[in-house]
């Protein structure tokens, strides 16, 4: 927000230079940068006095002035057409730098020649001086301005503060706010203007209807008669454009000037086009349409807020009034308001209608009902001097959300326990005195404070704390260690073991990815849908991660030469019937070579199922899983080349490879592409906390022994290896052969293991080794029905 420093003197002053005062409300906690303003290259421009003012002899449109400087006089060349006889002007002096009236750039000023007439200086638009876009006449000053004296002591030149206002401080969206920071700094207080007006005979006949209380906290309205709609004063134009706002007439102005002055929104109306002079605050219907003073038609749909008359809606609440009501020339009786709208529902209407204005910028900060009837009575007193008219007597007032003060506890040992300093009762007392807050000392060391009415930031005793350090001075704290026991880690799963397949999956060479979490609509599930979808590719919330690693890799693959792997871990949303989705986070990812790879590519191994499977058995014995593996059918992998992943049971993922149709689906078509899914949620259930633990090394040598087994065509290996690592003497099983057909029956497949076997407390023996064979088989033979190939 900026904020004019000839505005900020009228409430507190000033004391220091703008530089200094802008560091030390930045030191408070309220980011400020100095910007100065056009008066800086004001040098040589003086208060003039035209005495005199004849025809140019040979231009109709140009006139020459004689202009009484205090120490002499100078006759110039002048196209202004409000130039006359006795007016108080800027004097600009050859050798200013001014603005060009016509371009907007810079200029030097310089002796000229016009028309045949010798012109030595310049009578100034405010243009011509940076104050505003004005170049249509002369800047008129006032009449006690002193002739001679330089500009820059006589008006506002423009200077102002940048104030960068956090979410929690919209009280500093307004001059009053940053006046009371900088009247805390410096130990001052707040001269609050005057609220005061003469009201006339006439009753307020205006009745307010809120029909929900939980979005309009409160409703005033005053009503002004006999107001005549002009132009604003020059001082309340100047004033505005300072402020960055776009004078537009004096009542709509006087709205503007109060909502900056206290960061109160307010709105006038055409009293005449209030029908009934009734105001009902209400919800929009569904499909209301509204067309808002920018002359947008919207649609609304409920909880949107707004302001009506008995029969139609007349402004949107806490965003922006409605062409049908608003104030014009032929405007003579006002209804002004000033409410207080729920912040949220403000924020939401805001954005969903893309509309953001300077009124719905301090609504959705939060601002207390207490603020509405004060800068009501306000801007009733200002219009009723700047537009003639006369208020009626008494105003309407709703408030239906009245609360109690905010009040919050503060103790000087919690105070010195946050900041690590200790401070005296009276030093925290003058602290929060100085902000407005109400102190009272209930013992020693224990306040109970009340935050005044336009601080709706403050809650709990920190906020307190924070205060008081701000004013004392946060360079005042002192840098101790921090006192107290450290709070234990919160145990977070999920979020350990997604970060540890991370990283896993990174060592076993893929490369991670991140796609969007919106995507198309699947045409055979339900979805979340966006309301609004910026595109067809991101209407919806994804259901799956399979079609985003998919893209991703055939994108890759186009610029790749070998191979080349990607992985994502990421959330997929599978609605529910009430509530929120399920947000099942998944791990994905994808494997192939890319076409035309290089001869001597030491990559070239194929990515098909049995990459995948390496890949997944990897992750999941570092994670202290033993994973079974078990044939599945799933319509994007293909037939016979899939398995699902199970851990005690329990499914946990798929592997394989990509169908070919889905293969040619994502441009892939001829190629492939190993495949993987594991949930996330699963995993973190079944991983022990405990994954690694040393075992010593064994210092006897291992025996290895080969094993050929004839079994069923249907017993996996992985049965088969399970029961032989069951022994206690086998330290590694591995499958090294498998074979079919031959001498062997119909239905039988033969599979060979190198089992080694060895102890951790003395070289095996041949009979152990034998011993141990023997009951290998036997247990074998008892539960698959192997038999020893001959």
């Amino acid at each position: 927000m900026k904020a004019p420093l000839s505005w900020l003197a009228e409430y507190a002053p000033l004391r220091g230079s703008p530089d200094e005062i802008a560091h030390r409300l930045t030191m408070q906690g309220i980011e400020t940068a100095y910007l100065p303003g056009p008066a800086s290259g004001w040098d040589g421009v003086v208060v003039g006095r035209v005495v005199e003012v004849e025809p140019h002899p040979s231009a109709d449109r140009l006139r020459l002035a004689t202009v009484d400087l205090g120490a002499d006089a100078k006759r110039v060349v002048c196209g202004a057409p409000n130039v006359a006889v006795g007016q108080r002007i800027a004097f600009a002096n050859v050798g200013v730098e001014l603005v060009n009236g016509h371009t907007g750039e810079r200029m030097t000023l310089a002796a000229a020649t016009i028309r045949g007439v010798r012109s030595e200086g310049m009578i100034c638009s405010e243009r011509e001086l940076g104050l505003s876009d004005d170049h249509e006449g002369i800047l008129v000053l006032p009449d006690d301005a002193p002739i001679g004296a330089a500009l820059a002591d006589c008006i506002s030149a423009g200077d102002a503060f940048e104030v960068e206002v956090t979410a929690n401080r919209g009280d500093c969206l307004s001059m009053l706010g940053v006046a009371r920071e900088v009247a805390a700094g410096n130990g001052d207080r707040v001269t609050e203007p005057s609220i005061a007006y003469d009201e006339g005979p006439t009753p307020n006949p205006v009745k307010v209807d809120i029909r929900d209380a939980a979005l309009c906290a409160r409703y005033t309205a005053a009503v002004i008669r006999g107001v005549r709609v002009a132009p604003s004063p020059a001082w309340l134009q100047r004033r505005l454009e300072a402020a960055g706002q776009r004078p537009i007439n004096n009542v709509v102005d006087m709205t503007n000037y109060v909502m900056l002055e206290y960061g109160q929104p307010l709105h006038a109306f055409d009293l005449a086009r209030v029908r009934r002079q009734t105001i009902v605050v209400r919800q929009a219907a569904p499909g209301e349409r509204l067309t808002t003073l920018d002359g947008v038609e919207r649609t609304l749909e409920p909880p949107m807020l707004v302001i009506a008359d008995p029969e139609r809606a007349v402004a949107l609440a806490g965003v922006m009034g409605s062409a049908n009501s608003e104030v014009s020339e032929a405007t003579t009786d006002i209804l002004l308001e000033s409410a207080t709208f729920n912040a949220i529902n403000t924020r939401r209407t805001a954005a969903a209608l893309r509309v953001r204005t300077e009124a719905s910028t301090r609504f959705e900060k939060g601002l207390h009902p207490d603020l509405a009837e004060r800068a009501l009575r306000r801007a009733a007193a200002l219009i009723a001097q700047a537009a003639g008219g006369v208020p009626d007597a008494g105003i309407a007032d709703a408030y239906p959300g009245r609360a109690a003060p905010r009040t919050a506890p503060l103790t000087r040992a919690k105070l010195g326990g946050v900041l690590g300093m200790a401070l005296g009762d009276e030093t925290i007392a003058e602290a929060l005195a100085s902000l407005g807050f109400e102190a009272e000392r209930q013992a020693p060391g224990v306040f109970s404070v009340t935050a005044p009415y336009w601080r709706t930031d403050i809650a709990i005793e920190e906020d307190l704390i924070e205060e008081v350090a701000r004013i004392v001075g946060y360079d005042a704290v002192p840098a101790v260690p921090l006192g107290g026991r450290v709070p234990s880690h919160p145990p977070q799963r999920e979020r350990d073991v997604r970060e540890e397949t991370r990283d896993l999956l990174a060592a076993a060479g893929l490369q991670e990815t991140i796609s969007p979490s919106l995507a198309s609509a699947p045409p055979d599930a339900p979805a979340l849908r966006v309301l609004n979808p910026m595109s067809r590719e991101q209407e919806a919330l994804r259901v799956s991660m399979r079609p985003s690693i998919l893209r991703a890799l055939s994108g890759a693959l186009r610029h790749a030469n070998g191979a080349l792997g990607l992985f994502e871990v990421g959330k997929a949303y599978l609605p529910r019937e009430e509530g929120l989705p399920d947000e099942r986070e998944t791990a994905v990812f994808a494997a192939a070579q890319a076409r035309g790879a290089a001869l001597w590519d030491g990559a070239l191994a194929p990515r098909d199922f049995y990459y995948a499977k390496g890949v997944i058995q990897s992750l999941l014995i570092n994670l202290g899983l033993t994973p079974a593996f078990e044939p599945c059918a799933d319509p994007l992998l293909h037939p016979g080349r899939a398995a699902s992943v199970a851990l005690d049971g329990a499914p946990v993922g798929v592997i394989g490879e990509l169908h070919p149709r889905e293969a040619e689906a994502y441009d892939m078509a001829g190629q492939t592409v190993a495949f993987g899914e594991l949930d996330i949620g699963v995993l973190a259930q079944r991983a022990p906390w405990l994954r690694h633990a040393f075992r010593p090394f064994s210092r006897y040598p291992t025996a290895d022994r080969d094993i050929a087994l004839v079994v069923d065509r249907a017993t996996p290996a992985a049965e088969l290896h399970a029961i032989i690592a069951e022994h206690p003497l086998v330290s590694r099983a591995s499958l090294f052969d498998a074979f079919e057909g031959g001498t062997l029956a119909q239905g039988k497949k033969s599979l060979a293991f190198r089992v080694e076997l060895q102890s951790s407390e003395r070289t095996l023996g041949p009979n152990e080794i034998n011993d141990a064979m023997a009951a290998i088989t036997q247990e074998l033979a008892a539960r698959t029905g192997a038999t020893l190939r001959g």
